[in-house]
């Protein structure tokens, strides 16, 4: 049975990271900037397995288990911090948010 390349696997990763850095830069919405991280979160767990499974060790799979258990915390939290400015602002627009401007 025929694997796929790591180029595959690296080129989808690029892509899906190139987009969502492209989701990060363009937009203004605060929920749709976090979607973009986690995409870009999610892209690099690729690299990380792809490598991890090319090179036969499983060290890529404890480090992208790890990033996976972080973001969870970090999506719990980021989400929390999101509601309780759309709360206070009633917005989710970046650019009206100016919480920490003294």
């Amino acid at each position: 049975m025929e694997t796929v390349p790591l180029n595959f696997y690296l080129i989808l990763s690029g892509v899906l990271f190139a987009i969502g850095v492209v989701g990060v830069v363009s937009r203004r919405n605060v929920i749709v900037i976090y979607m973009s991280i986690e995409l870009m979160f999610n892209a690099v767990n690729l690299t990380l397995v792809a490598f991890s499974r090319f090179l036969n060790d499983m060290t890529g799979h404890v480090f992208v288990f790890m990033v996976i258990a972080v973001a969870a915390a970090e999506a719990a939290v980021g989400l929390a911090i999101i509601i309780a400015v759309f709360r206070n602002k009633v917005t989710v627009d970046v650019d009206e948010v100016n919480i920490l401007k003294g």
